[in-house]
């Protein structure tokens, strides 16, 4: 009954046939967004360009929101959203010396360990500047609003130029892990021995940049590979199975791993050579792990939905099709994106913020649209000094990066040029993926008794 309450107060008349139709760009006066979406917050936080990503801490006791900041302020921001209508920034973070430092903060996660709550801050600093070995900046946030203390930093020398994405994962095993982007691989930190080797001050493991350092997931080699390392990643556990997946988005495409031995990670599927596909940039499942949604990061590609079902049941070994699309406008690009099926919530850089039903993923719909970008399309100045690049420059601004914070379905979303938003969506006043009759995964941790726990 709780399913088609939602279902029934979510979407307007016409919409389970049709869908919603984005408005041009800029959006006609009134016209912003639609009707069952309320801005409940937004703050512009600084100069246009300057903010990357999104994370969300998902304690109801903890209402805590973290946007990483670059290019011109280079660290990150706390939101306070213990009344969201009220928003306010309570801490800025910038790495000292900022300005000698080429690059800035992009992705960001916490993790919960023995009691206490950590943020982790991934950073891009290349050489010719200051700490261009450093992939990530941890700290102590327990004691938020009042403060927060940096404990330590991930030093990786062997692959310069830091971390681009993070994921912070608790595996089946119980330790706290974190998986960076680096080099041909993807790096696996166990944060529980990073913080005791800070904790116990002990020289020698201070010394040692790798004593944390506990696996790679490599990306699998196939013919003419457009890139040798993963961009983005997804890990969740697999309730059938039993096993901890690796969902990455690189290479050539799509790779799936189980992950549950870190030392030995085993491929289990991949998605190449699908028509329009070069690489793969994000890459996020359903709950129970049968369906994917794969985003590539040119111009004019849509989301494509992937039933990866004939490669687990091991019929084939590779998907080489999509079986659904999805775009909110053909000239734009979709981004970063989060599921919490039926839905998923995307950033769609120049079209913002938009909810797609993917009940159906060869049909998905469009069911909600909030638009915080200003701007008009293909309009940046920017797009006229990268000749020859294979990426459409032109349309990268606007919504980066969105979260979902399940106990309650606040929607958070950070936009390049115009700061931080909050939203409510009719009809979803939380997440429990056990209401759809799916596993209770998505990316919110059981950071306390792990992912077996969330669905018993």
């Amino acid at each position: 009954m709780r399913i088609l309450l939602t279902l029934f107060f979510l979407w307007p008349a016409g919409a389970l046939a049709q869908g919603l139709t984005h408005p041009p760009h800029p959006p006609p006066p009134g016209q912003r967004g639609s009707d069952n979406v309320a801005v409940i917050a937004h703050l512009p936080l600084g100069q246009p360009g300057s903010i990357a990503d999104v994370e969300v801490e998902q304690d109801p006791e903890r209402p805590f929101a973290y946007v990483a900041r670059r290019v011109h302020a280079k660290g990150f921001d706390v939101i306070d959203l213990s009344d969201p209508r009220r928003a306010r920034v309570i801490h800025r973070w910038r790495i000292k010396n900022e300005d000698l430092h080429q690059g800035g903060a992009m992705d960001g996660r916490y993790f919960k360990h023995e009691g206490r709550y950590y943020y982790v801050q991934s950073v891009q600093f290349r050489q010719g500047g200051p700490n261009s070995d450093v992939g990530a900046v941890v700290f102590d946030v327990t004691d938020l609003p009042e403060s927060l203390v940096e404990i330590g930093r991930i030093r990786q020398s062997d692959t310069p130029g830091g971390f681009h994405n993070i994921f912070t994962y608790k595996h089946s095993a119980g330790q706290p892990l974190l998986f960076a982007t680096s080099g041909h691989h993807a790096k696996v930190f166990d944060l529980a021995r990073f913080l005791d080797g800070y904790q116990t001050e002990m020289e020698e493991a201070l010394q040692d940049e790798d004593h944390a350092l506990v696996g790679r997931v490599p990306v699998a080699e196939t013919e003419n590979m457009w890139s040798r390392g993963y961009h983005d990643f997804y890990i969740g556990y697999h309730p059938e199975s039993g096993q901890d997946r690796f969902y990455g988005g690189g290479g050539s495409g799509y790779y799936v791993y189980d992950v549950s031995d870190l030392a030995a990670p085993e491929l289990l599927l991949t998605i190449l050579n699908v028509p329009g596909v070069s690489w793969g940039h994000t890459f996020t499942p359903s709950p129970d792990g049968r369906y994917a949604v794969g985003e590539t990061e040119f111009q004019y590609q849509p989301l494509r939905f992937f039933d990866m079902k004939p490669a687990l049941d091991g019929i084939v070994s590779n998907i080489d099709h999509a079986i659904g699309a999805w775009h909110a406008d053909w000239r734009s690009l979709a981004h970063n994106h989060e599921v919490r099926w039926p839905y998923l919530f995307v950033a769609g850089y120049e079209t913002g913020l938009s909810v797609v039903n993917m009940e159906n993923p060869a049909n998905p719909i469009t069911v909600a649209y909030y638009d915080t970008f200003n701007g008009r399309h293909n309009n940046r100045e920017e797009a006229m000094s990268r000749a020859g690049s294979p990426y459409t420059w032109n349309v990268y601004d606007g919504a980066w990066g969105v979260d979902v914070r399940n106990y309650d379905g606040l929607i958070v979303v950070s936009d390049m040029s115009t700061g931080f938003w909050a939203f409510r969506m009719e009809g979803f006043s939380h997440w429990d993926g056990r209401d759809y009759g799916m596993p209770n995964i998505s990316s919110a941790q059981n950071w306390d008794e792990g992912p077996q726990a969330n669905d018993e």
